[in-house]
């Protein structure tokens, strides 16, 4: 059974902070709705049967935004675009235009400090429900892809996941299937914000090839619980310079410019370790565009793993 709603029912969920009272509105229908920031409720012939399809077409405020944040997170600046079939696939489960989505992620944007540094500027239009959630899903990374990757798998979002890459190890410790998978949509939120921010290119090399590159945790897995999943503690690396990174034979100062460990410098003569490697020594690496490394996590590698000598 498909269940149409009067566009004026979308106007208001769509423009609605959670503090308003709660609304009730008609469907096409033999259902009426009550719609909070976190629950919805269908009373009418059928209603439980529906409940579940009702749902997809009715996203709850805070979900829908939730929603919206991951994607942002996850597609390029210049993929902010109501033609992006990702944009397209949110936009039909949220029951909105692909435009109006478009719209929310290029808000969302105007609340990005590397975006607005670089000179460029989202939509001004960004509500204070955006900035809660921008500012609470900073502070938690992992609480933002397990809530989202939980609402929108369970919706059947057919989301683009970038499969992991070669040389792509999976972090130790989880047992379970369930957390297998967990730290699975883990490692594939992280992987995609990491190489979105970057432009699918290695900061050190330039390589741009996928299969080729990884999301490089600046503070292993392991170390950091807290920051497994933050984009900022990640770089974009090929797999040569991922593991020369991980074993401690590079690493990055909190200026962005890349050291090489004096331990390879008896390899001088090998033309490989040469040009890509010890001719790094020095260098910018190409910055981000969004999710800038963290100072604290690059001076943690630089004073814990990388091999000074």
């Amino acid at each position: 059974m498909h269940l149409k709603f009067r566009k004026e029912l979308w106007e208001l969920r769509s423009n609605r902070e959670p503090n308003q009272p709660r609304l009730q509105a008609d469907f096409n229908g033999p259902f009426r709705v009550g719609l909070d920031a976190t629950a919805l409720r269908v009373r009418g012939p059928g209603a439980a049967e529906d409940l579940g399809l009702a749902l997809v077409h009715l996203f709850p405020y805070r979900q829908s935004l939730v929603a919206a944040f991951r994607l942002y997170c996850l597609l390029p600046f210049g993929q902010l675009d109501r033609r992006n079939p990702e944009v397209v696939a949110l936009a039909m489960i949220l029951d909105r235009s692909p435009n109006s989505v478009a719209m929310k992620l290029v808000n969302l944007a105007s609340l990005d400090p590397a975006i607005t540094r670089s000179g460029r500027k989202g939509l001004p239009n960004a509500s204070a429900g955006d900035r809660r959630i921008w500012q609470e899903f900073h502070d938690d990374w992992t609480a933002l892809e397990e809530e989202s990757g939980e609402v929108l798998g369970r919706l059947g979002f057919p989301e683009a996941v970038i499969a992991s890459g070669p040389g792509q190890r999976p972090p130790m410790g989880a047992t379970s299937v369930e957390a297998l998978v967990q730290v699975r949509r883990g490692q594939d939120f992280f992987r995609r914000a990491v190489l979105a921010s970057y432009g699918g290119r290695c900061c050190m090399s330039g390589l741009s090839e996928p299969s080729l590159l990884l999301a490089s945790h600046i503070v292993p897995w392991a170390s950091d619980a807290e920051n497994r999943l933050n984009p900022s503690n990640g770089l974009c690396l090929s797999a040569l310079h991922d593991r020369a990174f991980d074993q401690g034979l590079i690493a990055v100062d909190t200026d962005y410019h890349v050291r090489v460990s004096p331990m390879l410098r008896d390899q001088g003569r090998n033309a490989l370790v040469r040009t890509w490697l010890l001719d790094l020594e020095g260098a910018r690496i190409r910055l981000p565009e969004r999710f800038l490394p963290d100072r604290e996590f690059l001076a943690w590698h630089l004073g814990t793993l990388f091999l000074a000598g």
